[in-house]
């Protein structure tokens, strides 16, 4: 009896996309996608799938919280749906709310992964330290109306940089496997009335910005020394830290991914074009 030989249906090919994305998190219950309640992930694969004619995942460099807001949040997604650049943006951008929007959209290798290949991540946390609350920026900033000793908390910023236990700014519910995190870069300044602090690490762990901002309030207050941030992280412990800073938080940037994918990618995929996304 002769062999049957078995033909396999062609399939299409897969193109990975990178995106960046803004967004204004005030009325999303973070990035993740979550049963009951609407999450910016949900909201982003509902636009792009229909574009792409099929169901996509994306993935992002991070996960942010409620209320988080982004400028330059770098994700990506793999679709069999070929569209040119410019239809991809116009296209799902005018299918998202109008608090999410794509800030450019690129082809790139295979093996480009959002998540895995980012090597930091940027966030600042914005204060409002006046008398008088805001009403126009009540859901971008944090308001501190009693004054805030600068100089005090700038000399504890300062000790975040380095790598760290960082399980005493931890949230309780982080599923994070080990909490040890390298902060490269960690400024607090201020403008106007507002204070900035802005960090960069090469991860975050749950409630992690927001955490060291509570502490970094109550060295500002006079409740605790600039000194005193070390001597909470040595402890490693959630509990003698002081409470969680609210909202006034945003990622800047995940683009440091693009920064590695230049120096590694380049050198396995000298063709890829990446001077768009910078």
């Amino acid at each position: 009896m002769s062999k049957i030989e078995t033909i396999e249906p062609e399939r299409s090919p897969t193109y990975t996309l990178a995106i960046a994305i803004e967004f204004l998190g005030t009325h999303y219950h973070g990035w993740q996608r979550q049963r009951e309640v609407l999450g910016v992930q949900e909201a982003l694969e509902t636009a792009i799938g229909k574009v792409a004619n099929e169901s996509v995942e994306v993935i992002a460099a991070g996960r942010t919280d409620a209320s988080v807001h982004a400028s330059n949040m770098i994700a990506h997604f793999t679709t069999h749906a070929y569209r040119p650049t410019h239809n991809w943006l116009r296209g799902v951008n005018s299918l998202l709310p109008d608090d999410i929007a794509l800030r450019w959209i690129q082809p790139m290798p295979a093996d480009f992964h959002a998540r895995f290949g980012a090597i930091a991540r940027r966030y600042r946390y914005i204060t409002l330290n006046q008398a008088q609350r805001p009403a126009i920026l009540n859901h971008q900033v944090t308001h501190i109306y009693e004054p805030l000793d600068l100089a005090a908390m700038q000399k504890a910023a300062a000790d975040i940089v380095g790598t760290h236990n960082f399980s005493s700014y931890r949230a309780a519910a982080c599923q994070s496997n080990q909490p040890v995190r390298t902060v490269s870069h960690a400024d607090l300044f201020a403008h106007g009335q507002f204070i900035v602090f802005d960090i960069q690490a090469d991860g975050f762990l749950h409630h992690m910005v927001r955490n060291l901002m509570g502490t970094l309030y109550a060295i500002g207050r006079h409740e605790l020394e600039p000194a005193d941030f070390l001597n909470i992280l040595s402890k490693e412990d959630r509990t003698i830290a002081p409470p969680t800073a609210l909202r006034g938080m945003a990622c800047i940037s995940s683009m440091p991914i693009i920064l590695s994918i230049s120096s590694d990618y380049c050198r396995r995929h000298p063709h890829t074009d990446l001077v768009k996304l910078t």
